[in-house]
């Protein structure tokens, strides 16, 4: 692979990710049309717009994990998070019925080290999430179209990594599943400014915005619908180029509180980090 050294400036683009004209179309439509195990995570925006990111479930406990960007919870531009927010699993131009058709968002897990106003140097490696869902009818999001595994770092290098996401900026509408696909690359010194060491790249993919918090997956079982996720779509470079961000050994906690039975394992598992549940907000 054609490795670029990706500089500080480009990991400055995290809420809108990318701000530049695209390239040629990289992203493809999604063979089978949907990912009963990838959905796209949609809330009000206020002035009639819909906030826009996308995410995939993950095996957790509680059957309601869903795992993200941390900038699709909360950016420079809107630190606070989101309310009423849904996650729809097997999105597909659901845009008047998302309610209906997804789960609700009842809390929001963010690493301690992502703050919207700091250095995008110090945050960005910081760029991952994971969201907490009500139940609908009784039935976990799990329970009803199953769950990907969540591989922590280090992750295996070998390999495909397809990546998938709902690209909503130009020359995409948000309303169908995209993506691009290629060998998993480990970022090094040798490869990329200190910002974005160990996050993954790939090249010649122009997801745009709305892709954020779209799963890295490996081994993709096409019966399941389901793989590893090995990191989330944090950053891009407006040129071909992106970057998914890892889940860190740190962040194991952090997927136990959002994946805790209330009968069961709210009183044992510490929540840390940042856990911003909607009644607060």
């Amino acid at each position: 692979m054609n490795l670029v050294r990706l500089p500080i400036a480009v990991a400055a683009v995290v809420a809108a990710l990318f701000v530049t004209a695209p390239p040629a179309v990289a992203a493809d439509p999604w063979g089978q049309g949907t990912v009963n195990t990838v959905g796209k995570i949609i809330w009000e925006a206020g002035d009639g717009r819909l906030g826009l990111c996308s995410g995939a479930v993950v095996d957790a406990p509680n059957g309601s994990v869903v795992a993200t960007a941390a900038h699709c919870v909360s950016a420079r531009e809107s630190p606070s998070a989101p309310g009423d927010v849904y996650f729809v699993p097997a999105y597909d131009h659901g845009r008047d019925s998302y309610r209906e058709d997804g789960w609700r968002v009842s809390a929001f897990h963010l690493p301690e080290e992502w703050d919207p106003n700091g250095e995008t140097g110090a945050i960005l490696p910081h760029d991952y999430a994971f969201l907490t869902l009500e139940e609908r009818d009784g039935e976990s999001v799990q329970e009803a179209v199953g769950a990907n595994a969540l591989r922590f770092e280090p992750v295996r290098e070998s390999g495909e990594v397809a990546v998938l996401g709902y690209p909503a900026a130009d020359p995409y509408d948000g309303e169908s599943l995209r993506y691009c696909a290629g060998e998993t690359n480990v970022l090094d010194e040798n490869e990329a400014e200190p910002v974005n060491l160990g996050g993954l790249l790939l090249d010649g993919c122009d997801l745009t915005a709305g892709s954020s918090g779209g799963p890295w997956i490996q081994d993709y079982d096409a019966e399941t619908e389901s793989g590893t996720v090995v990191a989330v779509m944090s950053v891009g470079s407006g040129e071909g180029q992106v970057v998914g961000r890892p889940y860190p050994e740190a962040a194991r906690p952090l997927l136990a509180a959002a994946g805790a039975r209330e009968a069961e394992d709210t009183e044992t598992t510490p929540a840390p980090g940042s856990e911003v549940p909607l009644s607060e907000r």
